[in-house]
């Protein structure tokens, strides 16, 4: 017995479409303008002519929108769409084997050998009156005439004829019966708004905001005394830790002390208080009408508000007290603490997403994001989220992006890559990334190649983050001021989204407790107070690399990156490139301590220039301009001078 889903008409063979993931389990990713490039390899028995068309539209949209699919070689077809809106599309191919395509292709083929051909324009009346079927009204009529000239002998020569109107080539490509096509399961691409793309992210702790010593900062010393200073240098995101009342039971001291005394604030991730949990503030920052005015505050001056969500609580949360099943209980009735061992965390409760009540524990995460959504934020950097199920993200972003498509997520998930993926390709639309730790030539080609040349460029958007409130690198700690100015360069540049943890980055603050990647006297457990009008070198190249971000389209995206040839170990040069003409040049000395030089090599096809033709090379950081020639050109950087050139590629007019 042949089985019911075989579908023995249908000739047609579609495989190998790109761009897809997990055979379309989950969504590529794109910003809203781009371009969507499909391929597919189609093909069919026989001698046939075949048609093919890529279907797509809007989530919310009805009807499909159609473009012929073109023939590159070798059965292998492409066409393109364009993703205008944040949302779903969803995409597909249809084929089938083109009868009128073929018999006309046959009918010439005869009529040129010389071949009466009665017989076949019969075989094409037939093909008119089924294009029949489907035509507008208007065409009806002359398709009409047209099967019927075909099937009178009398008209034999005035039938030949119209085998070359232009006409008929249009009512083969307009009519097509595809009865019998073949169409590919449907494929889906998540579109985010620009920011996605695009983003310059500053970390700070709001209770350090005040300029007076002893005194907790609020939200408004946020907006006095922070905010000018962010749209000065040109970031575009203000991140802060969490902003709830903290527990008070267990509460750690400074430097991660299991002793707090009188007056230490508590570290902000040990959330919840008699005060409230997660939808409520802690008093000290001020009120939610508060918040919201420095929310509206930042739209005012071109920068969102990111907030962090951290899904555990202190013991003194109210949900330990009225939802104990949401958490994991040990044999003498306590509720378990945070620990990775050797280390303990007995200020923070994780949360036993293994517990009967999951779908409660669901809902009530959702609400809080729902709330924070109607306050006004719309984006979220996301505590170890890859400490939490799988299924949960997946549930979660789609739920909110239903209501809130403008949601973005930042994944801080310094882990495992496979766990990193698999975050990225369930919804997340930003990650944390290794940069931290790619230090040579060498890393930090292979990882970007990995980035952009894989298929981890179709989900994974890395943010580059050169320190963190809880990490401080080794590099950095030696304090030298040229590794910092190359490490923040590198990020902005080879990155579109990136980020820092100032100002301990700006002051250039180094001092890490022993043997280990963290601050000494982290501002983590304690509040500090900084000078919100300090400048120096490295805040110079901060305003200027992000000035140069805005201006010029081809640092705003990571994808779109070619490294260059240059015969030393301690060079990195990278050219960036848009579409609408924009070259940028990026160089960099990697060595903080001594001065590098080396001849670089530039692909003249990418920067649309000959052989020996010249061109400028105009520094963005410096303003010097310099005037190279073809492929190759020499260059030499002081780190402690300037240990790197930002260089927008411009012609040269005489």
């Amino acid at each position: 017995m042949i089985s019911k889903t075989i579908q023995g008409q249908q000739r047609v063979i579609i495989e190998n479409i790109s761009p897809q993931l997990d055979a379309g389990r989950y969504a590529i990713k794109a910003f809203e303008g781009d371009t969507i490039k499909v391929e597919a390899d189609i093909f069919l028995d026989g001698h046939d002519q075949l048609a093919a068309k890529l279907l797509y539209k809007f989530s919310t949209d009805e009807d499909w929108i159609e473009t012929n699919m073109n023939f590159v070689n070798n059965d292998h077809f492409e066409a393109s769409f364009q993703v205008s809106k944040n949302g779903f599309y969803t995409y597909t191919i249809q084929a089938w084997v083109d009868n009128a395509a073929t018999w006309h292709h046959e009918i010439d083929m005869k009529i040129k050998d010389g071949q009466h051909v009665n017989i076949e324009l019969l075989v094409g009346a037939n093909i008119i009156e089924k294009m029949m079927k489907i035509a507008s009204k208007e065409d009806k009529v002359e398709l009409k005439a047209i099967a019927n000239l075909f099937k009178d002998s009398n008209t034999y020569n005035e039938a030949i004829a119209f085998i070359y109107n232009h006409k008929l080539h249009e009512w083969i490509e307009q009519y097509p019966d595809r009865q019998h096509a073949t169409i590919h399961r449907h494929l889906k691409v998540w579109v985010d708004r620009e920011k996605a793309a695009f983003s310059a992210w500053y970390s700070m702790f709001p209770r350090s905001a005040s300029v007076k010593k002893g005194q907790h900062g609020t939200f408004k010393d946020v907006e006095e005394n922070v905010l000018p200073r962010l749209k000065s240098l040109g970031f575009d995101v203000l991140y802060i830790p969490p902003i709830h009342p903290i527990g008070k039971q267990f509460r750690k001291g400074k430097n991660n002390s299991t002793t707090c005394h009188e007056g230490e604030p508590g570290v902000p991730y040990g959330i919840g208080s008699e005060l409230g949990g997660h939808t409520s503030i802690l008093p000290e920052l001020g009120t939610l009408d508060d918040l919201k005015h420095l929310i509206g505050a930042c739209k005012e001056m071109g920068i969102e508000l990111a907030m962090d969500l951290a899904i555990q609580c202190s013991p003194d949360h109210p949900w330990a007290k009225e939802h104990p099943e949401w958490f994991k209980i040990r044999p003498d009735g306590t509720i378990q603490y945070a620990e990775n061992p050797p280390k303990k965390y007995q200020d923070i409760y994780p949360i036993n997403f293994e517990t009967e009540n999951w779908k409660e524990l669901w809902e009530e995460l959702k609400s809080i994001i729902m709330t924070w959504a109607d306050w006004g934020v719309r984006i979220l950097r996301i505590d170890n989220p890859h400490t939490k199920p799988f299924a949960f993200w997946e549930w979660i972003i789609a739920e909110v992006q239903a209501v809130h498509p403008d949601m973005i997520f930042l994944a801080e998930a310094f882990t495992k890559p496979k766990v990193m993926a698999e975050l990225a390709k369930l919804g997340y639309t930003q990650s944390y990334t290794y940069y931290t730790w790619r230090n040579s030539k060498a890393e930090l080609i292979g990882y970007m190649n990995e980035l952009t040349q894989t298929e981890q460029k179709q989900y994974m958007r890395p943010n580059f983050w050169t320190n963190t409130h809880d990490i401080l690198p080794w590099i950095l700690q030696s304090g030298l001021e040229p590794l910092f100015i190359i490490r923040y360069f590198m990020a902005a540049t080879l990155s579109s989204n990136y980020g820092i943890f100032g100002p301990v980055f700006e002051y250039m603050i180094s001092e890490a407790n022993p043997n280990k990647e963290e601050y000494k006297n982290s501002e983590k457990y304690e509040i500090k107070h900084w000078n919100w009008e300090m400048e120096n070198k490295l805040t110079y190249i901060i305003r200027q690399t992000n000035h140069a971000r805005i201006e010029n389209s081809a640092l705003q995206r990571t994808n779109n990156i070619t490294f260059c040839d240059i015969q030393n170990d301690q060079i990195l040069a990278y050219l960036k490139t848009h579409s609408n003409g924009n070259r940028i040049l990026c160089i960099v000395n990697l060595d903080g301590h001594n001065r590098q030089g080396g001849t670089v090599r530039i692909p003249l096809h990418l920067i649309q220039k000959y052989p020996d033709q010249e061109y400028i090379v105009h520094d963005l950081i410096t303003g010097a301009k310099y005037v190279w020639r073809g492929e190759y050109n020499y260059i030499d950087l002081d780190p402690h001078v300037m240990p790197m050139h930002l260089f927008r590629i411009e012609d040269l007019y005489y």
